[in-house]
């Protein structure tokens, strides 16, 4: 199991950007679906300032820290969308010859529907991890290598979810993987990215397994009540995948593995239908406004 970054693997992707092999298992040629929502891989590659500036040790906590303490700690409940929300997507119905023919083309198939599926979850995954309220809450500086950690953290918590229906939701989770695949190699496309690619893409398809591997360790019955936020702190916010200081007590971490652990069981609340069709939605996340209303007069 590789469960830090390799030196060189995190190397390169700083500069350039990442994407994963193929994995050996092939269900087909995928329905084709927009990447006009991803965030260019190129923009990344110049490092920004930290959305906030992480606490120092020693120094008393303020007023944003306690919000972050305080933050994950209500009692989960199902992610899924009401009936009624205009972020729902819904399977398209098609009446007369048009269905007649769409059902010839196997749209309707078992397959079809799976991919259809697997596309929305994965929008919902990238809807999380991309926009720069996940930053600000945890205090990540966004890099590529943090992108990639947290959406390895969220394809976990998926595909965590899915195995729980069994061999559907495990077949719906390869489809699931096999999109996160194609999404990766379409943002180091679009970074340059043409050499020795290959072996950096090995060394990834390592993190990846090697991190899944680990996050499932640490939630398993045995674990101890620290593991997850070990797990965390090596795999998102060091940047060597050391392990954390025996005196370090990041709120940032901490807030993150409450994060996690709430969502998984948000997820697990979340129904079948809600997860196979991608109609839920992850904690909206955003830092509270710790100032004071102005009063006009």
């Amino acid at each position: 199991m590789l469960s830090r970054w390799s030196s060189r693997a995190a190397t390169h992707l700083t500069r350039h950007g990442f994407r994963q092999t193929q994995h050996p298992y092939n269900h087909g040629i995928l329905a084709g679906r927009s990447f006009a929502k991803v965030a260019p891989a190129a923009a990344a590659a110049t490092k920004t300032p930290p959305l906030v500036d992480s606490p120092s040790k020693g120094r008393s906590p303020d007023k944003s820290e306690t919000i972050l303490n305080a933050m994950f700690l209500s009692k989960p409940c199902s992610l899924a969308l009401a009936p009624n929300s205009p972020l729902r997507v819904e399977e398209p119905k098609y009446e007369g010859i048009r269905r007649v023919i769409l059902k010839l083309l196997l749209f309707y198939s078992k397959q079809s529907r799976s991919i259809r599926g697997a596309n929305v979850i994965y929008d919902r995954i990238i809807s999380q991890v991309d926009k720069p309220g996940i930053y600000a809450v945890f205090r990540l500086e966004k890099t590529f290598k943090t992108t990639f950690s947290l959406l390895v953290l969220h394809m976990w918590l998926c595909l965590r979810r899915l195995k729980e229906e069994g061999k559907e939701g495990v077949e719906l989770g390869q489809y699931l993987y096999e999109i996160y695949n194609h999404d990766l190699e379409i943002r180091v496309s679009k970074a340059g990215v043409n050499l020795l690619l290959t072996r950096w893409m090995k060394d990834l398809e390592k993190i990846f397994y090697g991190n899944i591997v680990a996050y499932d360790k640490a939630m398993s019955p045995e674990s101890k009540q620290e593991d997850l936020r070990n797990v965390i702190w090596r795999n998102v916010f060091s940047d060597d995948g050391s392990d954390m200081p025996n005196d370090a007590s990041p709120n940032e971490v901490q807030a993150m593995a409450r994060y996690a652990c709430r969502e998984s069981t948000c997820l697990s609340l979340t129904d079948k239908e809600a997860m196979f069709s991608g109609n839920f939605m992850f904690t909206r996340l955003e830092v509270p406004n710790t100032r004071k209303p102005v009063k006009h007069t």
